[in-house]
């Protein structure tokens, strides 16, 4: 499903543990690391789509987590064009995202990275909020740090668990 300008609707998901540390995916045989995140499929919302991608790359059902916010806007990025499939080139210039802020309340071992029969991941992390987006593929980063620095508010209004 893409949009009329070309743009792939998609969810981002930040998720935070109780000491504000944020989720931190190795792309599965890559060296790159990323937040999780997914397309939304037709009839979807970006809710509904944020918990089912949530479901298939990493395990967590709805009660493990609490939606602390979300991106009031769309946040675009364009793919370069070398990575574009032949059958979408002309038409596709990237993703659309909303982001959203989740809160772990579930614990560690409820995260699986196996719960698809398509992995998006090898391996995890808990990484400090702030994480260094130069890890993160290049035509992303704008769209990271956009997302990063519009949820932070929401951490500043979220009690922070002394006994982690």
């Amino acid at each position: 499903m893409i949009d009329e300008d070309g743009y792939r609707p998609n969810v981002g998901i930040i998720l935070c543990n109780v000491r504000n540390e944020v989720f931190w995916g190795k792309r599965i045989r890559e060296h790159s690391w990323q937040f999780p995140q997914g397309g939304i499929k037709q009839g979807e919302n970006p809710e509904e789509a944020m918990f089912r991608e949530l479901r298939e790359e990493i395990g967590l059902e709805p009660h493990h987590v609490k939606i602390l916010g979300r991106t009031s806007n769309w946040l675009h990025y364009n793919v370069p064009a070398a990575w574009i499939k032949r059958e979408w080139r002309g038409s596709y210039k990237g993703q659309k995202q909303i982001w959203f802020l989740l809160r772990l309340v579930g614990r560690d071992c409820d995260v699986s990275l196996r719960a698809s029969d398509h992995p998006e991941f090898d391996a995890w992390r808990w990484h400090d909020y702030w994480i260094p987006v130069e890890s993160v593929i290049e035509f992303k980063r704008d769209v990271y740090r956009k997302a990063l620095n519009e949820l932070a508010v929401y951490l500043q209004n979220e009690p922070v668990s002394s006994h982690a």
